[in-house]
Formats: C-alpha cells, sequence, structure tokens
C-alpha cells in the first residue's frame, strides 16, 4: 500500500451529533464549512435540508440527524456541514466538529457485536478516540445516503432543466385570440410592455453610477451579469413629474433596443396577464398626434369591462432619436467586450420567479397565463383535498384555486398583502397557484441552468432545475408545471374541467 494512502486510511474526522461522537475517514471529506444559507425543496425526503451554493456550485445539504433517525437539535440548526466525497457532491449537517484522529486499522473493531450500531446507524466500525477518552462510530455514510434517497437517479447526462420556455425573441401570444402583457406602475397609472420586449425584471440597484451631463431620463448605469446596463426613468420618458415611489418597490424592466439593453425604472411592478386582443385599442388620434408621453403607447387595453384601462408602450416609439445615439456612444465607452451573442449563450428562456416564505421558486414564463391579486371571495368546493382552496370567476372564466403553501405542507402567510394568484396552464390543466409574492421576471440561458440534485425520483420530477445567484446569494429552484400536482389531483381537476366544459355546453 502506498504510504499516502495508508495514511489517509488511518485518518479520521470526529463530529458529535446528539452527543454522539461519529467519525468519517479524512479522504472522505473534501472540506468542513459553515452551515450556509438553504433553499428548501418542497416535498423532498425527510433527510434533505435543502441546497446551497458553494463557490458558484450547487450542493445537496442532508441532516446527519435525520438520516440517523434522532431527534431534532434544541437550538434547531447545526453548526457545520461536512462536504463529502461520495461519487456526487453531497454535504451532510452535524452538531459540532470534534477533531481529526489518527489511528492504526488494529485499533479499528468491526466486530458486529462490537460495534453495536443502534437504530438507523450503518456503522464501519468503532475505535478509542484518544482526544476524547471514548469511543468513535465510523459512519457508513454512503449505505446512510443510500437508504435515505433510495429513488436516487443514476443517470450521468445532464437532465433537461425545465420545459421548453419563452424565447426573448419568440412570439408572446399565449394563443391565436390573447397577448401576454408585463404592467407595471408610473405615477399611480397602469402601463404595459408585450412580453416579447421585455428581456427580464429585476429590482431596483441599489448603487448607480451617475452619467456625466445626462438630462432627467437618464438615471446613469448599474452591472448585469458583467455588462453595462444603462437606466432610464419611466417618469421622465412619459413627462411625469420627478417624485418617485419608494426605492425598495422600485422594478427595473430589461428590454433590448437596437443592439444593446436598457433598465427602465418603474415605480413598482403590477402583473402578467393574457390580454384579450379584442379589447386592445389603436391610440386615439387626437392622442397620437400629441408628442408628450401620450405619444408613445401604442395601444390601450380595456380590462375589467372597461374598467381597467392599461396604455401599452412600444419600445421603438419609447426614445428619442439623440437619447438613443448618446445610450450607444456610452455603452461603447463604458465596455470593451460586445454583449454576448444569443448563439453563443444558447437559447434563452423567461422565468417568473415567486416566493414561499423564504424560499424561491421559478416557472418558465410560458406555462404562465397571468398572475393578479388573490380574489377577495374564493367559493369552496365540498368534500375536495386541503390543497384545493375552492374556485373563483375570473373574468367569466371558473378557475379551481390552489392553496401552494398546502401543497408544499407549509404553514399559513401571516402577511396575505403581497399574495398573488399565478394562473399556471398546462396541457391538459389550468389553474390559479397562490404564492406569497411575485418577486422578479429573470432571462436566462439553457447553460446558465444547473440540474437539480438527483436524489429521489419525485424531487427530480418536482424540480427540474436551478438558477445560481452567487452575487445576490440567491437560489432560484425551477419547478415543472405538470408537476406541481400529484396523479390524483390532477385526476381531480380532469374530473373538475368535465363538469365544467358540461356546464358550458
Amino acid at each position: 500500500m502506498d504510504p499516502q494512502t495508508r495514511s489517509d486510511s488511518s485518518r479520521f474526522l470526529t463530529f458529535r451529533v446528539d452527543g454522539q461522537l461519529y467519525a468519517l475517514r479524512s479522504g472522505d471529506v473534501l472540506e468542513v464549512i459553515r452551515m450556509p444559507p438553504l433553499a428548501r425543496v418542497p416535498q423532498g425526503p425527510a433527510a434533505l435540508l435543502g441546497i446551497s451554493s458553494l463557490r458558484g456550485a450547487v450542493l445537496p445539504i442532508a441532516g446527519l440527524r435525520q438520516l440517523l433517525g434522532k431527534p431534532p437539535s434544541g437550538n434547531g440548526s447545526a453548526e457545520r456541514a461536512l462536504v463529502l466525497d461520495v461519487g456526487a457532491p453531497i454535504a451532510v449537517a452535524v452538531d459540532s466538529v470534534a477533531t481529526l484522529e489518527q489511528t492504526s486499522e488494529e485499533q479499528i473493531d468491526t466486530r458486529p457485536k462490537e460495534v453495536g450500531a443502534e437504530g438507523a446507524e450503518r456503522l464501519l466500525g468503532v475505535f478509542p478516540a484518544a482526544s476524547d477518552r471514548g469511543v468513535a462510530k465510523i459512519l457508513d455514510i454512503k449505505a446512510l445516503l443510500e437508504e435515505a434517497f433510495a429513488g436516487r437517479r443514476r443517470s450521468e447526462r445532464r437532465p433537461t432543466p425545465v420545459r421548453a420556455g419563452v424565447n426573448v425573441h419568440g412570439n408572446s401570444r399565449a394563443t391565436d385570440e390573447t397577448e401576454t402583457l408585463v404592467t407595471f406602475e408610473v405615477a399611480d397609472q397602469e402601463f404595459a410592455f408585450p412580453l416579447s420586449d421585455v428581456q427580464e425584471i429585476i429590482p431596483a440597484p441599489g448603487s448607480v453610477t451617475a452619467v456625466a451631463h445626462a438630462d432627467a431620463i437618464v438615471l446613469g448605469l448599474t452591472s448585469l451579469r458583467d455588462t453595462l446596463l444603462p437606466l432610464l426613468s419611466l417618469r421622465a420618458l412619459l413627462g411625469f413629474s420627478a417624485q418617485q415611489t419608494a426605492p425598495e418597490r422600485q422594478k427595473v424592466l430589461v428590454i433590448k433596443v437596437g443592439t444593446g439593453r436598457v433598465g427602465l425604472v418603474a415605480d413598482r411592478a403590477r402583473t402578467i396577464l393574457a390580454a384579450d386582443t379584442r379589447l386592445i385599442d389603436p391610440v386615439p388620434a387626437a392622442l397620437a398626434v400629441r408628442t408628450a408621453g401620450e405619444s408613445k403607447i401604442r395601444s390601450v387595453y380595456r380590462g375589467d369591462a372597461g374598467r381597467r384601462l392599461v396604455s401599452i408602450l412600444s419600445s421603438q416609439q419609447l426614445f428619442r432619436e439623440d437619447v438613443m445615439q448618446r445610450l450607444a456612444v456610452g455603452q461603447q465607452s463604458h465596455s470593451e467586450r460586445p454583449e454576448p451573442a444569443e448563439s453563443a449563450a444558447g437559447q434563452e428562456s423567461i422565468f417568473l420567479v415567486f416566493r414561499l416564505g423564504e424560499d424561491e421558486f421559478g416557472l418558465p414564463i410560458d406555462a404562465v397565463a397571468e398572475v393578479a391579486r388573490v380574489p377577495e371571495q374564493i367559493t369552496r368546493l365540498p368534500r375536495t383535498p386541503k390543497f384545493l382552496e375552492g374556485v373563483v370567476n375570473l373574468r367569466g372564466d371558473v378557475l379551481p384555486v390552489i392553496d401552494q403553501r398546502r401543497r408544499f405542507d407549509m404553514s399559513p402567510c401571516q402577511n396575505g398583502d403581497r399574495r398573488r394568484l399565478i394562473v399556471v396552464k398546462t396541457g391538459r390543466h389550468r389553474a390559479g397557484v397562490i404564492v406569497d409574492s411575485v418577486e422578479d421576471v429573470l432571462r436566462s440561458s439553457a447553460s446558465a441552468v444547473e440540474p437539480a440534485p438527483e436524489l429521489t425520483d419525485d424531487t427530480s420530477r418536482l424540480v427540474r432545475g436551478v438558477i445560481n445567484l452567487p452575487a445576490s446569494n440567491r437560489i432560484v429552484l425551477l419547478l415543472d408545471p405538470t408537476e406541481l400536482l400529484t396523479r390524483a389531483e390532477r385526476r381531480l381537476l380532469d374530473k373538475f374541467e368535465a363538469q365544467r366544459l358540461r356546464t358550458d355546453a
């Protein structure tokens, strides 16, 4: 045996879980880290605490207490995590790390009776710990992980992260009769862009670099994924006063204009809606000839029986020619490299990001019909499962409503002011999903979406990919819309849809 191999095989890292001293061979432990922030995986295995990011890589973290069947700790959280080399990246959370022990193979007792495994323990042996004057149990960590994640897939190919999303420059129409709009507020008025014009929506940045000799329209420059993004004020572009809403509520709509991108700062984001094209009218002639903000409006959507008027903007009409020339010069002078070509990044998709508790989830935008406020009145249905909140009438369409917190076995939401109803459509179903809030619209190339940890088949079907944003300390779990419901629940919606069709006939 090689001396280095022999040395590694007799060195053990010891640690504690529920007061018991355990050990792993040092060669199986890549590093010891502090417990990082976690993104919890809904309906994941009991031993899976969540996933985190380690130097830009997605890392699943299992709880050793849960693997060993021990009760939860009093303080509710582990102190350290051991990053393991077990054929795939994974870490296990422990109460505390003790020390590094050196022992001889002769001191390791592997006889079953002397080893004395208890409960769910899977042991390779025991040895006397010199620093502790006790006995350290050597865990068979691979066996523990295999048992906890029995349905773990072993495919070596990179799975398709999500069903194909909307191409940024593709057709944004949900059907031949609707146009998908992204709406937002400026000066207490509702405006919109066609979804095909919007590359993504991000929170207003905390820091902005000012541009010398710029007028009120140009707010400055910020960085977006290693490229410079000019920020323009929608208030100024539309001819409103400079008074603005609270910065924490502002959103930036990233749109492509010419060969570059600009960020348009709105007072706040509103919804995503599927607008009936029969209710979209051209701008009246009296406004079309004006030179103020109204001249930048392409058309007007009459929603809610005419009570809701949404002005639809055109990115081509929004900017004066001199402003666009100045932006083009500014982008060239501040960036030595051109914006990456779409062909280099691969097909780009857009994802709607929503929040449940502290965790963020994403759905491909082509599965989202619209986003609305949660209706005040939801009609309960008798003898239905707890996840089905009831039904609502959304502009004449009866829609089943699912409480996604209940669906994921989470406690009720305490703050309902920001709750939203996401209307999700799949090949056979259409349902409203209640979430805590809608956060962003993110654009991502296929190469930037990492595969979800291959833990169990059920988890892998639900979570189809991960967008890792280490710069903002965020992990977004991308969900497969067809897997938001179990087979039994999909059958229930099939019956509901059949009843609705009979009623409409």
